[in-house]
């Protein structure tokens, strides 16, 4: 372990710039729609608080049923290239693009608000704290909004490790941040990093996910890792993932780990580390999110399109609204 360094701290009060949008002007729904791309991959997936499913992807974003799968909305955005989604207290939904931040009225299916005044306008993870503020990853460093009135509050653009790929909030609503390096502990109030552990197997951290008893689960390209929030050491590295480079990592309601990684999709005891189980035929074995306890299902986006795992047999499925031609043709459709 190392202890943190101090970057330079850039606060601001910049607005972030009003988007004139046209609402959708149909629903696009049905299993075999498939929108015009080259690129299937779904990069996240986030559950809203009417139980919708939103689908960010490189195909754009889309909200989707999760009981029936039906796509009840595709939403265009200036960028196609999404990377990250988030909701907000009041029920936005936020997009992290290679081309900025969006932010969609889930009511009317709109553009509120857009900004391209990030350090990097390349947005890779997005977190709420305890407050309600949002804060943004880019492959420059870190922000912080205020949702309600749109300003950018602080930047933290000489992050240790430069990439802020994931974020997670503790439960003392400390931001931790998975970097090119290793992982960073950042203090919301003051938009200061507090710790720095740069020793991590791996040392790229992919993923960060809070864990059911407050501990931090890390997807590394050397596997799975936890460590104590408290004191920044490593309890851990799971031996069942070992090599396997872990994308994304989500805990259900039974208690079970998903770790999606570019080997497939496993289900583990997060207790002892034992393997329960993986997924077959998903659209792709490259996991990229997870989106568990979602309408009775396990759904899973892949680099290939959006899956979803049965929860009462534990096969998955293609959803042929948002795979690759190649997967379609595979599968007879």
């Amino acid at each position: 372990m190392t202890p943190s360094m101090t970057p330079s701290i850039a606060k601001q009060a910049a607005p972030v710039d009003a988007a004139v949008a046209s609402p959708v002007s149909s629903q696009m729904g049905g299993l075999a729609q498939a929108p015009a791309t080259s690129d299937y991959r779904v990069t996240d997936l986030v559950q809203d608080f009417t139980g919708s499913l939103w689908v960010g992807s490189w195909a754009g974003l889309a909200r989707v049923n999760p009981e029936t799968g039906r796509i009840l909305t595709r939403v265009p955005i200036p960028s196609r290239t999404i990377e990250s989604l988030a909701q907000d207290r009041v029920g936005r939904i936020w997009i992290g693009t290679f081309d900025g931040l969006v932010r969609v009225d889930p009511r009317t299916d709109e553009i509120t608000a857009q900004t391209f005044r990030l350090p990097s306008n390349r947005v890779l993870a997005l977190a709420l704290d305890g407050r309600g503020f949002l804060w943004a990853g880019t492959d420059r460093g870190l922000v912080m909004l205020s949702p309600d009135q749109g300003l950018i509050m602080t930047t933290v653009q000489d992050l240790p490790g430069v990439s802020a790929n994931a974020m997670a909030v503790d439960r003392q609503n400390n931001l931790w941040v998975g970097t090119l390096n290793g992982l960073v502990k950042v203090d919301t109030a003051s938009a200061f990093p507090t710790m720095r552990i740069s020793d991590l197997p791996g040392q790229t951290v992919q993923s960060v996910t809070l864990g059911p008893r407050g501990d931090l689960w890390l997807g590394t390209p050397a596997g799975l890792l936890v460590v104590d929030p408290v004191f920044g050491d490593l309890v851990r590295s799971v031996t069942a993932m070992r090599g396997r480079n872990v994308r994304t990592v989500e805990f259900d309601q039974e208690g079970s780990v998903w770790v999606g990684t570019n080997q497939g999709l496993f289900r583990l005891n997060p207790l002892n580390g034992q393997l329960l189980g993986q997924v077959p035929s998903l659209p792709s074995s490259r996991i990229l999110s997870i989106s568990p306890d979602t309408g009775n299902k396990i759904w899973v986006g892949t680099s290939e399109g959006l899956g979803w795992v049965s929860q009462t047999t534990g096969e998955g499925h293609a959803h042929l609204g948002f795979v690759s031609p190649g997967v379609r043709e595979a599968r007879g459709f």
